[in-house]
C-alpha cells in the first residue's frame, strides 16, 4: 500500500460532553473489581472539584492524545477541571502541538509491516499512524519558536506558554490543550522536555546558535511546581499513567519543605495506571506508598488498574454532568510567575 492510502482515516478525539456517564459510573457503584474502583475515583474527583481551595494538578503519560484523548483534557482546561498539568513531552508537543498546526494521527495497524512503514516515513505507536515529514516540520517549528526567543534558560512551562502564543497567532482556530492552557493561564510542565519532538527542535537550534541559545531548565520547573504547591496548599493529583509526570508532581510537598515551606500532602489523588506495583516500578506504586514519602495523605485516593482510553473519558463526563466544575474559581497561576518573567 502507498503512503495516501495508509494516511487516509484520522483518529477522532472523543466529545465528553456527548455523553453522559453518570448512570454507568452509579452502576458500577455496586458492581466490584475496577469498576467499584472506578466508581469511587470518580467520586474523589467531584470530591476535589467541589473544594474550591483545593487546586487540581493532571499528569499524563502514554500516547493518549494520538489516541484520541485530546478533546477530554482540553475541556477539562475549558471547564476549569484542572489547574495545573504535568506531562510527558511526546503528549504535549509530538501530539498536541502537533495536531495544532493541522496535522492529524491516523489508524493503523498493530500489525503492519513496520519496514515498509520506514520506507513509507509512517511512525507507528501501535495501531495509530503519524507522518514522520509532517513531525520533522512540527522540530523545525519548535526551532523557530526558539530562535525568536531571547537567548536564556527557560522553564518548560515558559517555552510552552510561548508555543501557546504561536498557536493564538498562526492557528487560533485549532482545538488544542496548549492552545487552551494559554488562553486560561494553566501552567503545562514537561520535565523531560528534551524526550520528543521538542527536544529534536531545540538541538537544531542550538547547532545553528552554538554560542548563545534557548536552553531548557529542569530544575527550575520543578521550583515552580513548588512554588505552586506553597502558593495553594491544599492540592489533589489526578494521574494518568506514572512515570517521570507522576513523581515530579508528588515530590513538591517535599520539595516545599526542603524549602522551609511546610505544606500539607496532597489531600487527594487517583490514578489510572495497568502497571504492577511488584516490580518497584513508579508507575504501578501505589498512592499509599506515597503516603510513606509524606508526599499524598491516603484518606482520599483511588487507583484503577485499566487503560485510560477506556476510563477517562467516563471520569470526566460524570463530573461534566455532574456540575461541581461550575462553582470552582480560576486559579489561573500561569499569572504567578509573571513578574519574572523575561528577567532571565
Amino acid at each position: 500500500m502507498d503512503k495516501k492510502s495508509l494516511l487516509k482515516e484520522t483518529i477522532e478525539h472523543i466529545d465528553i460532553r456527548s455523553f453522559d456517564a453518570r448512570p454507568i459510573i452509579e452502576a458500577y457503584g455496586r458492581m466490584a473489581f475496577q469498576a467499584r474502583n472506578l466508581h469511587n475515583a470518580s467520586a474523589i474527583f467531584n470530591r476535589m472539584l467541589k473544594d474550591d481551595p483545593c487546586s487540581i494538578i493532571l499528569t499524563l503519560a502514554g500516547s493518549l492524545f494520538s489516541a484520541g484523548l485530546k478533546n477530554v483534557v482540553a475541556d477539562m482546561i475549558r471547564q476549569n477541571m484542572v489547574d495545573v498539568i504535568v506531562s510527558t513531552g511526546a503528549i504535549i508537543v509530538d501530539q498536541d502541538f502537533f495536531e495544532g498546526m493541522g496535522y492529524h494521527h491516523y489508524l493503523g495497524d498493530s500489525t503492519a509491516d513496520d519496514d515498509r512503514l520506514r520506507e513509507l516515513h509512517i511512525d507507528r505507536i501501535y495501531d495509530t499512524y503519524i507522518n514522520e515529514d509532517e513531525l520533522r516540520k512540527c522540530d523545525l517549528t519548535v526551532a523557530k519558536i526558539a530562535d525568536s526567543l531571547p537567548k536564556r534558560s527557560y522553564s518548560s512551562r515558559e517555552f510552552i506558554k510561548e508555543m501557546g502564543a504561536y498557536l493564538e497567532k498562526h492557528y487560533a482556530k485549532v482545538n488544542s490543550v496548549i492552545l487552551e492552557a494559554f488562553r486560561y493561564d494553566v501552567p503545562i510542565f514537561v520535565p523531560a522536555f528534551s524526550d520528543s519532538s521538542a527536544g529534536l527542535g531545540l538541538i537544531f537550534h542550538q547547532q545553528q546558535n552554538p554560542n548563545r541559545h534557548v536552553a531548557i531548565d529542569s530544575v527550575r520547573d520543578f521550583k515552580e511546581l513548588t512554588e505552586i504547591k506553597i502558593a495553594c496548599q491544599d492540592t489533589g493529583l489526578f494521574i494518568v499513567g506514572g512515570g517521570v509526570s507522576k513523581n515530579f508532581a508528588q515530590d513538591v510537598v517535599v520539595a516545599a519543605d526542603v524549602l522551609g515551606n511546610e505544606r500539607p500532602m496532597h489531600k487527594y489523588a487517583i490514578q489510572i495506571t495497568v502497571a504492577d506495583e511488584r516490580d518497584g516500578g513508579l508507575s504501578g506504586s501505589t498512592l499509599k506508598e506515597a503516603c510513606s514519602w509524606g508526599k499524598i495523605d491516603k484518606r482520599f485516593e483511588q487507583i484503577v488498574w485499566s487503560e485510560a482510553t477506556l476510563i477517562l473519558p467516563l471520569i470526566i463526563s460524570d463530573a461534566y454532568h455532574k456540575g461541581n466544575w461550575k462553582g470552582r474559581s480560576r486559579k489561573r497561576y500561569q499569572r504567578l510567575f509573571h513578574y519574572k518573567e523575561g528577567n532571565g
